[in-house]
């Protein structure tokens, strides 16, 4: 049975899921943006019992303590934080997984506390060199100063209607809808608990989306240095240099061919949507091109193997965002292969 408690750690109190009295092995769960532990049930519910599922929820989402987000420091608070639920149950070196934005601030654990990680599984993580604004498959800004990304990205009736707990799907922006269209590639059989879990998501500048400036720069916002998006805006959040790391744990990395969020065609990229005539004033892939998040990954990754570190990509066919809910048995075989062979 699953079941919910709180931790006490040196920076903050975690809610976390697990199965009560299962031990073994620890395979830390990482959920993603608006989202919380929750979304990592299943997986738990189908790993063998010779793991030990825990999904804790990071600053401000689901039951843990909302403190506020440091967005200068990229995802090191969410890092930090996981560290320190690590430490406070003495897990030792841990099976990490983490999806989209917990995908970030998985990379961001390993680049800083690489003995702390056994294994890494990325599920359709977030690009090591943040959420858009950049080119490249190296990440160049687009603008210095980071235009097109983190909160000004956000969709102004989106975080309204996650504010005031919209449940129904009356509107294209409704969490409910953006659960429907977005984080998977067709609706879930039982979407309520997930719609539940987004809505735990606390809104303002401290947390989602955070706060934003103007720009100079085409759309006219550039990131502030508070709040969730604004912490894998590219000014802030940044590995170029994953491959240093000693020790190298494997890395397997699974995602959805059919993604519309991480993708080299993010349907959330706001100079993709320009490109496609979505957000008017556009200036051109020659001054703001679409940012390959895809490819970007695959270039960090690429380095990583290329320093020794052994390094597997899966791609599900049709899976969108969330492949652990969408094609779970594909998911588990990769995932526990992963673990076995740490």
């Amino acid at each position: 049975m699953i079941t919910d408690r709180p931790i006490t750690t040196g920076r903050l109190t975690v809610n976390h899921a697990e199965i009560e009295g299962r031990t073994g092995e620890p395979v830390v769960l990482v959920h993603g943006n608006v989202s919380s532990g929750v979304f990592w049930h299943p997986t738990m519910a189908d790993l063998p019992d010779r793991y030990r599922p825990l999904a804790p929820d990071l600053r401000g989402f689901g039951g843990t303590e909302p403190l506020p987000v440091d967005a200068t420091r990229g995802l090191r608070d969410h890092s930090e934080d996981l560290l320190s639920y690590l430490r406070a149950l003495d897990l030792g070196p841990v099976h990490l997984v983490g999806w989209s934005m917990g995908g970030g601030v998985a990379l961001q654990l390993l680049r800083d506390h690489p003995e702390a990680v056994r294994s890494l599984t990325l599920v359709n993580p977030v690009s090591p060199y943040g959420f858009g604004g950049t080119h490249g498959v190296d990440g160049k800004l687009n603008s210095p100063d980071g235009a097109g990304s983190g909160a000004g990205s956000a969709a102004p009736e989106f975080v309204r209607l996650l504010g005031e707990g919209e449940l129904g799907a009356e509107s294209p922006f409704a969490p409910r809808s953006v659960l429907d269209t977005a984080y998977v590639s067709a609706p879930l059989a039982e979407p309520d608990r997930y719609v539940a879990a987004m809505l735990t998501t606390r809104t303002g500048e401290d947390h989602y989306p955070g706060d934003s400036r103007p720009s100079d720069a085409w759309p006219g916002s550039a990131p502030g240095g508070r709040g969730v998006l604004n912490s894998m805006a590219p000014v802030h959040f940044r590995i170029d240099d994953l491959e240093l790391v000693e020790p190298k744990p494997p890395i397997l990395w699974i995602r959805g061919s059919a993604d519309v969020i991480v993708s080299d065609t993010s349907l959330f990229d706001l100079a993709h949507l320009g490109a496609i005539g979505a957000i008017p004033g556009w200036p051109g892939a020659d001054t703001c091109p679409a940012q390959p998040m895809v490819a970007q990954t695959r270039a960090v990754l690429d380095r990583y193997a290329a320093a020794g570190g052994r390094v597997r990509e899966v791609v599900v066919e049709g899976a969108g965002h969330s492949v652990h809910l969408e094609r779970p048995k594909e998911f588990l075989a990769a995932l526990v292969e992963t673990l076995d062979g740490a």
